[in-house]
């Protein structure tokens, strides 16, 4: 197979890294708006480089993986579709609700696979808890608990940009919410606060969230999210059932400090982001694109799934605005 990938950053980078190390991948060919950052990344990995994104599409790609800047993504998908080309791009579909919607409403109707990048629908952890829901061992469920907390906030142009701590980061949650119970979220009320850079005021957003998410069958999921946990990075799941229940991400290297006496410390050291943290659901993720793109599986994780996840990340910032209960029915559109 020869893939195209458009974006080299630091994501972008991983992927095309990645990519190469299929043995069913026989080339890799990447592209940037900025040719001299893609011409340093394909030196650096030992693949191809097209002098544009216009030259990448002229490349005879078998698939494309889109992980260029947020505002490129509508575009690059319907490219890529237009062209007959199978195509991975990381989330979101588009910059806001309208944009996804109209993305969709044009591919609705093409024999082109289209796969959204949630990777923690990859992690064996994430799957083993959803398995767990499914053969009912756990019994009913009435709580999840879920965290992503990131040790250290972005940069202040890129929180400008990124379209609130909801949009950006819980989105995640929120897929996983929906991915691991196998219910929809009918209901938000979130809350938010700033005591950390002033560039997130200034941008509008927060720094620290909380959001209480209520499904249709009654059960309740808690998130929480922060940008300053000095701990380390912290992303779990807490799946808790009237029979059981199990929890995502409590390895050796979670971010946790027991004060009860006699209980050892976990060895770490503590994940230092989400690369790190998720790798190997990256790369079972770029591997499932291959069988869509091969032709051999459905897309896993579809425009669709991508627009529900930001349907509750948009319910959730419009109830931190307006502090009050949002149903998700409210933003649709």
């Amino acid at each position: 197979m020869r893939l195209g990938l458009a974006g080299t950053g630091r994501i972008g980078t991983s992927h095309a890294e990645t990519l190469k190390s299929f043995d069913e991948v026989t080339s890799v060919v990447v592209a940037d708006v900025d040719a001299a950052r893609a011409q340093a990344a394909a030196a650096k990995l030992g693949v191809e480089a097209a002098a544009d994104i216009p030259a990448l599409f002229a490349s005879s790609l078998d698939g494309l993986v889109i992980a260029a800047a947020t505002d490129a993504h509508p575009e690059l998908i319907l490219k890529a579709v237009d062209a007959g080309i199978p195509v991975f791009c990381e989330k979101p579909v588009a910059a806001d609700i309208p944009g996804t919607l109209a993305v969709i409403d044009k591919i609705s109707g093409a024999d082109v696979p289209v796969q959204i990048g949630f990777q923690r629908r990859f992690d064996a952890g994430y799957a083993a808890a959803r398995a767990a829901v499914a053969s009912g061992e756990l019994g009913w469920l009435h709580t999840l608990r879920a965290t992503t907390l990131d040790p250290a906030p972005p940069p202040a142009e890129y929180v400008a940009h990124s379209g609130g701590l909801f949009r950006d980061c819980g989105v995640h949650d929120f897929d996983v919410v929906r991915f691991v119970s196998g219910r929809e979220v009918v209901e938000v009320y979130a809350v938010g606060t700033n005591k950390g850079e002033r560039f997130f005021v200034d941008a509008g957003d927060v720094d620290t969230a909380a959001a209480t998410l209520t499904l249709d069958d009654g059960t309740l999921a808690v998130v929480s999210l922060t940008r300053y946990n000095g701990a380390g990075y912290d992303v779990r799941l807490e799946v808790l059932g009237s029979a059981g229940n199990v929890v995502v991400g409590l390895d050796d290297r979670a971010p946790l400090t027991s004060v009860e006496p006699g209980v050892q410390p976990l060895p770490g050291p503590a994940y230092p982001g989400f690369m790190e943290r998720f790798r190997p659901a990256y790369v079972s993720e770029l591997k499932a694109f291959l069988d869509v793109a091969a032709g051999r599986a459905p897309s896993p994780c579809g425009a669709a799934d991508a627009l529900e996840a930001f349907y509750i990340a948009e319910a959730c910032e419009v109830s931190r605005r307006e502090r009050r209960p949002v149903r998700v029915d409210e933003v649709r559109v």
